[in-house]
C-alpha cells in the first residue's frame, strides 16, 4: 500500500487544540487526589497482553485525556501508518524504502512484498543459515582453523549492531550456553578490545564484524586489529576460519578474507536500531540457543500481532505512545528515565536511548517543515536499585520535569526470593512516593513519629517536602526469558513509531549521525594520516603539535 499523505503541522489539528485546553484543567489536580478518588484506577488505567503487564495510572490523566488522545491518533490517521508500517510502504521516506523490522520476525507464514516482491522466503532462508551456523558452533561441527572447538565469540559492531545484541544477550544471561563467552566491543579507543585480546585464545576465538555497510570507520578499525592478531598468533589462512559477518556489502566481507558461508546478509530496509531481529542477533544465538533465539523472536511477533490488531484504546504500544505525546508537549516533561529493576536489564536503558533519541531527534517533519513543538525527549537511566542511591534526588526534589519507566519480572528464576521481593518493594515505593510526595505535614508527622531530633525542627521541614505529582508508568513480565523480552522490546519499537506519526516526522533516519561520520573523515586524515587540512580547529592543531613532541 502507499503510505499516508504527509499531512499538516500537528498542533493544527483540532485533537490538539483540545487537549492543550484540556491540559489547562490539570494545572491544579494532583496524581494523589485522582489514585484516592478512584479505587479501581489500577483497572481503568493498566493493560495486560499475555504475560506483559504495564500499570499507566501514576500518570496525570483522566479518561477524558484518553478520548482527546485516541481522537488525536484518529486525525493523525495513525491506523492508516500502522498497515503501512508492516506491509512494506516506503515509510522511510527520506531514503525511499520500508522499515520491516517486523518482517524479520514475523512467524504468520504470511507474504510481505516490497515493490511487488515477497521477502518472506529470503528472509527465512537467512534465518535458517545463521541458526544453523550458531548450532554448529556449539556441537564443534564449525572449529577453528587448528580444529579446536570456539569457546569465545567476540561481536565487533557499534550502535545498533552493539547495543541489541549485547542487551540481549545480559537480560538472556539465565539461559546461556556454557561452553562459550560472549563479547561485544565497540570502543574506538582499541583498550575494549585489547582488554579482550588479552583475556582470549587466539585458537578458540571467533570475531563476527557486525556491519551493514562493513565500512563504519569504527567497526573496521576493531575488524583489521582482530584480523592482525589473529595472523600474528596462527597464520594468514587463519582468517577465514576466524571470522564470520554480517552484513548488506556481502563483496566487502569476501575482500576481508571472510568464508563466504559465513557471510549473512542484513537488508538497506534494516535500520541499525531495529536489527537485533536479523542475521545481526546471530551472537545472541551462539551465546544463548538457536530454540532462544527463535522465541524472542515469537516474542516480538505476539506484540507485533496485538499492535496490529487490537483497537487503539486497548493497544499497549498506541497508549505508550500517546501518553509519552500528552506527557512531553502538554505537561512540559523534558526528560524520560529507565529504571529495570532486574540486574539482567542494566543494559535496557542505553538501548532504549538509541532507539527513542536516534528515531525521534529530529526538527524537521516529513514534508520538510520545521517543527516549533517538542519531539524526543532525552533518554537516560540505570539500575533502579543503584538509581535510589544516586541521581533518584533529582526525580524526586530537582526542579525538572521528569517520567519514569519502572521494568521489573516478578518471577525470580536465581532462588534470590528474599532480596527479589525486596527489590519489588522498592520500586514501588518509588513509584507511589513520586505520584504522591509528602506533604509538609507528613514530614511534620512523620519526623515526629521515627523521633527524628534536630536544632530547629521548623527550618528543616522545607527539606523534606517532595513536590510529588511526578509521572511514571510501571512494566511488569512474569519472568525474564526470551519470549517476554522480546515483547518488551517490540512494545518500545512500536511506541517510538506512535509518537512520530503524531508529530508527522519520519522515525527511520539519522541524518544527524551521518553529518559526524562525514566530518570525522577529513580529521582523520589530518590527524591519523598527517595530511593537511586547513579547515581543523585550534584543539585538531593542538593535538597534532602535542603528538609530535
Amino acid at each position: 500500500m502507499d503510505i499516508p499523505a504527509i499531512n499538516e503541522d500537528p498542533q493544527e489539528t483540532p485533537a490538539w487544540q483540545e487537549l492543550q485546553r484540556h491540559a489547562n484543567d490539570f494545572e491544579k489536580i494532583r496524581l494523589t487526589e485522582l489514585l484516592d478518588q478512584d479505587q479501581d484506577r489500577f483497572s481503568q488505567f493498566s493493560l495486560q497482553v499475555d504475560e506483559l503487564c504495564v500499570d499507566y495510572s501514576r500518570n496525570l490523566l483522566t479518561q477524558e485525556t484518553i478520548r482527546l488522545l485516541l481522537n488525536l491518533a484518529e486525525q493523525r490517521h495513525l491506523e492508516q501508518w500502522i498497515v503501512a508500517l508492516v506491509s512494506g510502504a516506503p515509510v522511510n521516506t527520506t531514503e525511499s524504502r520500508p522499515a520491516l523490522h517486523t518482517a524479520l520476525r514475523n512467524r504468520s507464514g504470511d507474504p510481505v512484498d516490497v515493490a511487488g516482491r515477497n521477502v518472506m522466503p529470503e528472509i527465512e532462508s537467512e534465518l535458517a543459515a545463521f541458526l544453523k551456523f550458531a548450532r554448529d558452533i556449539q556441537t564443534g561441527d564449525c572449529v577453528g582453523h587448528t580444529g579446536g572447538r570456539f569457546n569465545t565469540i567476540v561481536n565487533l559492531g557499534i550502535g545498533g549492531s552493539d547495543l541489541g545484541p549485547a542487551m540481549v544477550t545480559t537480560a538472556l544471561s539465565d539461559f546461556r550456553n556454557p561452553g562459550i563467552e560472549a563479547y561485544f566491543v565497540s570502543g574506538t579507543d582499541g583498550i575494549q578490545l585489547d582488554q579482550v585480546l588479552r583475556q582470549v585464545d587466539p585458537a578458540t576465538t571467533l570475531f563476527i564484524i557486525s556491519s551493514k555497510s562493513f565500512t563504519t570507520p569504527e567497526t573496521r578499525l576493531n575488524a583489521i586489529t582482530a584480523r592482525d592478531w589473529i595472523v600474528q598468533h596462527l597464520t594468514g589462512d587463519a582468517v577465514g576460519a576466524h571470522f564470520a559477518a554480517v552484513s548488506a556489502n556481502q563483496a566487502a566481507t569476501v575482500e576481508f578474507g571472510i568464508d563466504p558461508s559465513r557471510s549473512f546478509k542484513i537488508w538497506d530496509w534494516v535500520g541499525g536500531r531495529y536489527s537485533l531481529w536479523s542475521a545481526i542477533g546471530v551472537s545472541i544465538a551462539i551465546a544463548t540457543s538457536p530454540s532462544i533465539f527463535v522465541e524472542l523472536l515469537e516474542g516480538a511477533y505476539a506484540m507485533d500481532r496485538h499492535f496490529q490488531t487490537a483497537p487503539a484504546a486497548a493497544n499497549l504500544p498506541v497508549l505508550l505512545g500517546l501518553i509519552a505525546v500528552w506527557n512531553q508537549n502538554f505537561r512540559g516533561i523534558t526528560d524520560h528515565v529507565i529504571l529495570p529493576y532486574h540486574q539482567r536489564l542494566a543494559a535496557f536503558p542505553a538501548y532504549l536511548q538509541q532507539l527513542e533519541m536516534e528515531s525521534n531527534g529530529k526538527s524537521v517533519r516529513r514534508d520538510g517543515q520545521p517543527v516549533d513543538y517538542s519531539t524526543a525527549v532525552s533518554v537516560w537511566g540505570s539500575l533502579g536499585a543503584n538509581a535510589q542511591h544516586s541521581f533518584a534526588q533529582l526525580l524526586h526534589q530537582g526542579t525538572q520535569r521528569i517520567s519514569v519507566d519502572f521494568i521489573a519480572a516478578v518471577r525470580d528464576a536465581e532462588g534470590h526470593e528474599n532480596q527479589h521481593l525486596q527489590t519489588l518493594s522498592n520500586m514501588l515505593a518509588q513509584a507511589d512516593a513520586l505520584a504522591r510526595g509528602q506533604s509538609r505535614q507528613q514530614a511534620q508527622s512523620g519526623r515526629e513519629g521515627r523521633g527524628v531530633a534536630g536544632p530547629d525542627p521548623q527550618s528543616l521541614l522545607p527539606h523534606l517536602v517532595h513536590p510529588g505529582n511526578r509521572p511514571s508508568t510501571i512494566l511488569l513480565l512474569r519472568e525474564l526469558n526470551a519470549r517476554s523480552v522480546g515483547m518488551l522490546i517490540a512494545l518500545y519499537e512500536h511506541k517510538v513509531f506512535v509518537e512520530s506519526v503524531i508529530w508527522g516526522i519520519n522515525a527511520f533516519d539519522q541524518w544527524g549521525v551521518e553529518l559526524g561520520k562525514h566530518l570525522a573523515e577529513s580529521y582523520a586524515g589530518a590527524l591519523v594520516g598527517r595530511g593537511k587540512n586547513d579547515q581543523i580547529t585550534n584543539v585538531a592543531q593542538l593535538i597534532q603539535k602535542w603528538r609530535e613532541k
